[in-house]
């Protein structure tokens, strides 16, 4: 009798399972999100993006760093995480991973550059590279061939570049490539010579939190800039931790180098794809 009871739950609970597959069968399949980022998918969405020929993805890395008086310490995330998903968007078959938040930013102890403001974070390169190399492993053994580092943060790019070098030469007889990305941070200087095409100096344009970076971010996320909290005079900025005068900053002027940045980042990841 009691074998017989077993016998008959296990069928019932065989029918059951059947039941519950055909119910999912009949449901319609979920649309893709209209995000390009992985992490509003499924697993399913990401797998079904892949053998659709999404096989590019962006691993965008911010840093949270002070920026003078007048913006705030997630300036580098903000600005990464909406040019990753501009590239994406003009690649048009290429995805995006949530930004890496920490970066570099030099001695802890004693604090040195950044890391003398309160609310700066930093990790050693080698903290910072093993993020990356783990991700990048990840991606690669998900299925996407091309994975594109695209740091935002200065002292990000020799490990990028290093890691991309490394993984390359492991991965060298695979399909699977790592693109480390500098030219996304090379066009600084493509945005430096418009800035002074519209009558700015190098004074003006500043090296910290100017009117680079300051643009960007108000183009960006708005709520991010207040400058009114800007010294009277830019001199005084320098102890407050930037420079230039980011007074002179605008959200057109900020869409206009983003423009910049993305043009060259999306010509180097199709130069590496042709290649």
């Amino acid at each position: 009798m009691a074998e017989m009871i077993a016998a008959l739950a296990r069928r019932r609970g065989m029918l059951g399972l059947a039941a519950l597959g055909l119910a999912a069968a009949a449901r319609p399949a979920r649309a893709l999100p209209d995000s390009l980022d992985i992490a509003d998918m499924t697993w399913s969405e990401v797998r079904d993006a892949i053998a659709a020929g999404r096989r590019t993805i962006i691993v965008p890395s911010g840093g949270v760093e002070q920026n003078g008086p007048h913006m705030i310490l997630g300036k580098h995330d903000h600005i990464v995480r909406a040019g990753a998903r501009a590239v994406a968007q003009a690649l048009g078959d290429a995805l995006v991973v949530p930004v890496l938040p920490f970066a570099p930013q030099g001695r802890i102890d004693p604090p040195e550059g950044n890391l003398r403001f309160p609310g700066t974070l930093g990790v050693s390169d080698d903290a910072f590279t093993g993020m990356l190399d783990g991700i990048a492993r990840s991606l690669r053994a998900a299925g996407f061939r091309w994975i594109c580092l695209m740091a935002d943060n200065g002292a990000s790019q020799r490990p990028q570049e290093r890691l991309a070098a490394r993984l390359n030469a492991e991965w060298r007889r695979e399909a699977t490539r790592l693109i480390a990305l500098d030219r996304w941070y090379g066009a600084i200087a493509e945005q430096d010579a418009w800035l002074r095409a519209q009558g700015e100096s190098d004074a003006s344009i500043g090296t910290h939190a100017g009117i680079g970076d300051t643009s960007e971010l108000m183009a960006v996320h708005p709520p991010g800039v207040d400058l009114s909290r800007l010294p009277p005079r830019p001199g005084d900025l320098p102890g407050l931790g930037a420079s230039g005068d980011p007074a002179r900053s605008s959200a057109a002027r900020g869409e206009a180098l983003l423009a910049m940045r993305v043009a060259a980042a999306v010509a180097q990841i199709r130069a590496a794809r042709g290649r």
